[in-house]
C-alpha cells in the first residue's frame, strides 16, 4: 500500500493511492493527518477496486510526514561517500537531526538561499516508524516500521562546514525532498538488491544498492531507539551513497531551475525543482 500526504486547495489530508488518484482516508476516519492515523494502530484497510477522492493533477505532494516528532540522518553510510570524504571508518552509524520545517514534498521546489552557491544533493532512503519501540533490538526492529519512501538530503556545503556539526548546513527551510509516498513494508519488499540512484537533469550522478549500506536498516533503528525513544511518524533517513556533488572533479552545486530526481527500486521516484 501506498499513503501520501497531500494538498488539496488549501485543505491538508492524507490517503491511500489507488489507480487515478487519492483515496481519502482522513476524511473517512477523522484523523488530521497520517502521523496521527499511524498513532492510532494499526487497521484493516481494503481499497481494492476504490475510485479516487481526489484526482491525479488535482492536488499538491506534501511530505510523507508533513509534521514527524524526529527526523534523524545518518551521515556516511555508504563506504564510496566514506571514502570520498576521507573519513574514518566508524564503529557506530553518525547521527544528525533535521527539523520538520526542513522538508519538502514531491513536486515541490527545493529552495536555495540566495548567499549560497554550494547546494548540494544527497539521494537516500528514508523510513518511517509505525509503531512506539525504545531500546529495540535489531531482531525487533522492522516491526516497528511502517514503511519507506524517497530522500534527498539536500546541503548547503559551506554552512554544514563552518564547524563539524552538521546541523547548520542541513536545516535551512525547504531543503530536504521527501517523498512522494510512504510504501509499507509488503509493497517495498526485500530491500537490498533495490538500486538506489540520483540524477540532476537527467544525468545520473549517484548509483548504488540500498545493500551496500554500512549500518543496516535495523542496526540504525536499534543504534537509534537506544538512546531516544521513538513515535510513530519519526523520520530516519539513512544515508547516500559516493558520487555528492561536492566532491566531483569539478564541483556540481544546485542552482535555480535544476531537476533533481531520486529513485529507488520499487519505493519510487522523487522529483523536485530546484527555487531561489
Amino acid at each position: 500500500m501506498r499513503f501520501v500526504s497531500f494538498n488539496d486547495g488549501g485543505r491538508h489530508g492524507f490517503g491511500v493511492k489507488v489507480p487515478g488518484g487519492i483515496h481519502d482516508l482522513g476524511a473517512r476516519t477523522g484523523s488530521p493527518d497520517l502521523k496521527s492515523w499511524l498513532a492510532g494502530g494499526p487497521a484493516e484497510i481494503d481499497v481494492t477496486g476504490a475510485d479516487p477522492d481526489i484526482a491525479d493533477g488535482a492536488f499538491d505532494y506534501l511530505p510523507v510526514i508533513p509534521n514527524p516528532g524526529k527526523i534523524l540522518c545518518v551521515g556516511l553510510n555508504y563506504e564510496t561517500h566514506r571514502k570520498e570524504t576521507g573519513r574514518p571508518e566508524a564503529a557506530h552509524p553518525a547521527i544528525f537531526t533535521r527539523f520538520a520545517d526542513s522538508l519538502a514534498g514531491h513536486g515541490q521546489p527545493l529552495v536555495k538561499p540566495d548567499f549560497s552557491d554550494a547546494f548540494d544533493y544527497e539521494g537516500e532512503l528514508a523510513l518511517v516508524i509505525g509503531q512506539p519501540c525504545f531500546r529495540v533490538t535489531e531482531a525487533e526492529a522492522l516491526a516497528h516500521v511502517a514503511g519507506y519512501a524517497c530522500f534527498n538530503d539536500a546541503t548547503l556545503r559551506d554552512w554544514q562546514r563552518h564547524t563539524h556539526q552538521f546541523t547548520p548546513g542541513k536545516n535551512f527551510p525547504r531543503t530536504g525532498g521527501f517523498g512522494p509516498e510512504l510504501v509499507t513494508p509488503d509493497e517495498a519488499g526485500e530491500l537490498a538488491d533495490q538500486p538506489i540512484e540520483t540524477r540532476v537533469n537527467g544525468v545520473t550522478v549517484q548509483s548504488a544498492r540500498l545493500g551496500q549500506m554500512i549500518f543496516g536498516i535495523a542496526e540504525v533503528i536499534a543504534y537509534v531507539s537506544a538512546f531516544t525513544p521513538l513515535s510513530p511518524g519519526d523520520v530516519i533517513a539513512t544515508g547516500t551513497p559516493g558520487g555528492v556533488g561536492f566532491k566531483r572533479e569539478p564541483q556540481l552545486f544546485l542552482k535555480p531551475g535544476d531537476r533533481v530526481e531520486v529513485s529507488i527500486g520499487g519505493i519510487g521516484t522523487l522529483e523536485n525543482s530546484i527555487g531561489a
